[in-house]
């Protein structure tokens, strides 16, 4: 039994109270002021319990007038008298800190698991102690505990020292490739830190790691996109830089191969009235496109190895129609064709798609220019510009070559009698036996009227004299074009040979040649005549 009196109660550091029997209050000393309002106010739930059972303990929590709950453990002791000292601990602070410790240790728990990100510990040995219990990298929590980072890295940023599984001093926002549980690479933003002892050792490594797979996903096809933007722009710039034509599929060629590291590059076009791939430009190595053309019936692309060669191809079109395609060649030692390659070939082949289409209007005004609308052969100008090119040709190399000029006999009479479209009819024919007696590298034009010219290229003078006799035979069909037997329809040739050693001029040569067709006029018509040899110097 406890014998204490008031002095013994104030000795204690804690609340204290003497209570008689009945629960009243016989003494308390200064720091029991909130248990003896709690008493008296009959607010101390337990006290009926520690007055019946000497002994017992229990923890209560008061109100305190200032504000605020003070808690105390309670302790009832009786004493020889049948009374009951009740002695309080205060274990406010003990209980805050125990509360705010669970509720700390429960908020960190929801936030890991709600957590998009994954966190994780490593122990002194380098494995994972602890991952969040969701898992990460596509395996379950407990599958990675025990097992070390390095097993799932591919790829870390360099941190010029351990990388964040591994930290000796915090680290933020590391960049880290991991393999997944399907083979699949994750990409991470790891933060960490690590833990020490109480000596200061390193005894593992804590942090979290972050999923930005999709964002870097993202910006690796902006760059890509924006590099098949920018080589593109460098194809299309060098195609429109090309001032004549001619050159734009050369320049789209060169410029194709080397933007897409390409062994070789070819560019085929269908010409109007044809439906067959025609090379149109080339540049570098290449193999035998035909298997490769071939195949654009049933498909508009073509990537796979040939030979020895990766094939990439595709068909070039305007307003939907084909007309043209793209063909690029690279080693079997190189690597294969990307992604981005085969969208870049779409878009180089569209933009050679319209080029192909600006070199056939070209070409068709050009032929316009230089042709004549009913025959289609050379119109004068056309045909001046060309011999003026080979005569020069000639007299740099020495070689000879001969000049006739045709006029038709009696061709008016024809348009009088018959009207103008057996008059075209008849011109048709001049220009089907002119070219039936010529060959492919002779020129056969339509001066205007009923004027032709022809050029004889290396021909000597009796390979012009045979020329001439054979469309003189030949012109005899033409009666049947005549407006009356009194005025057949016939022609009229004169012809110029220049030996190729002569020092004589273009003009010179023209001149003896119409001189020459002038002078078969006025002596009957329907004949030839050779125009005398020029003297070295000028016209005979």
């Amino acid at each position: 039994m406890l014998v204490l009196g008031a002095e013994g109660l104030n000795a204690f550091p804690g609340p204290a109270l003497l209570l008689d029997h009945d629960g009243s209050i016989l003494a308390a000393n200064h720091r029991a002021e909130p248990l003896v309002q709690a008493v008296a106010q009959d607010r101390l739930g337990c006290l009926s319990a520690l007055l019946a059972q000497p002994g017992a303990t229990s923890v209560e929590s008061l109100p305190l007038v200032s504000g605020g709950t003070l808690i105390l453990d309670l302790v009832s002791i009786p004493t020889e008298g049948g009374q009951t000292v009740l002695f309080g601990r205060d274990v406010t602070l003990e209980r805050n800190l125990r509360a705010a410790l669970v509720e700390s240790r429960q908020r960190y728990k929801d936030l890991v698991e709600i957590s998009s990100d994954f966190a994780w510990e490593t122990g002194a040995d380098g494995h994972f102690v602890f991952v969040s219990p969701k898992g990460a990298l596509g395996f379950a929590a407990d599958e990675l505990v025990g097992r070390r980072p390095a097993d799932f890295v591919l790829q870390e940023e360099s941190t010029h020292g351990p990388g964040p599984f591994d930290a000796v001093s915090p680290v933020e926002d590391i960049e880290v490739w991991m393999r997944q549980s399907d083979g699949n690479p994750l990409c991470l933003l790891a933060s960490s830190t690590p833990i020490r002892g109480d000596g200061g050792e390193w005894r593992g490594a804590r942090g979290v790691c972050r999923d930005v797979t999709q964002e870097r996903l993202r910006d690796a096809a902006l760059s890509r996109a924006n590099n098949r933007e920018r080589l593109l722009s460098y194809i299309v710039r060098t195609i429109r830089d090309e001032v004549d034509p001619a050159d734009m599929l050369k320049a789209a060629a060169e410029a194709t191969a080397r933007a897409l590291g390409a062994t070789g590059c070819q560019i085929f076009r269908i010409q109007s009235d044809d439906s067959d791939f025609a090379p149109s430009a080339e540049y570098g190595t290449f193999g035998d496109a035909r298997p490769v053309l071939d195949t654009f019936e049933a498909s508009d692309h073509y990537d796979a190895d040939l030979g020895d060669w990766r094939v990439l191809a595709s068909v070039c079109r305007y307003r939907h129609s084909i007309n043209g395609a793209v063909l690029l060649w690279r080693e079997m030692s190189r690597a294969a064709w990307s992604d981005d390659d085969r969208l870049l070939i779409d878009d180089v082949a569209n933009q050679v798609g319209l080029a192909s289409e600006q070199i056939t209007n070209h070409e068709r005004m050009v032929k316009l220019s230089r042709t004549d609308g009913l025959t289609g052969l050379f119109n004068r100008r056309a045909f001046f510009e060309e011999i003026a090119r080979r005569f020069h040709r000639l007299k740099r190399e020495g070689k000879p070559a001969a000049l006739i000029y045709v006029d038709l006999d009696n061709f008016k009479a024809v348009n009088d009698v018959h009207g103008h479209q057996t008059g075209d009819e008849a011109l048709l024919a001049v220009r089907d036996l002119l070219l039936q007696h010529t060959r492919p590298i002779d020129l056969v034009a339509r001066l205007g009227g009923d004027e032709f010219a022809i050029w004889l290229e290396a021909a000597e003078e009796h390979i012009a004299v045979k020329r001439c006799q054979d469309v003189l035979e030949a012109a005899k069909d033409l009666d049947r074009f005549s407006g009356s037997p009194e005025k057949p329809l016939g022609c009229s040739l004169g012809v110029a040979v220049h030996g190729g050693s002569y020092n004589e001029a273009l003009e010179d040569l023209i001149a003896r040649a119409d001189k020459a067709m002038y002078e078969v006029k006025r002596s009957g018509k329907g004949a030839w005549r050779i125009a005398p040899a020029a003297e070295d110097g000028g016209a005979a």
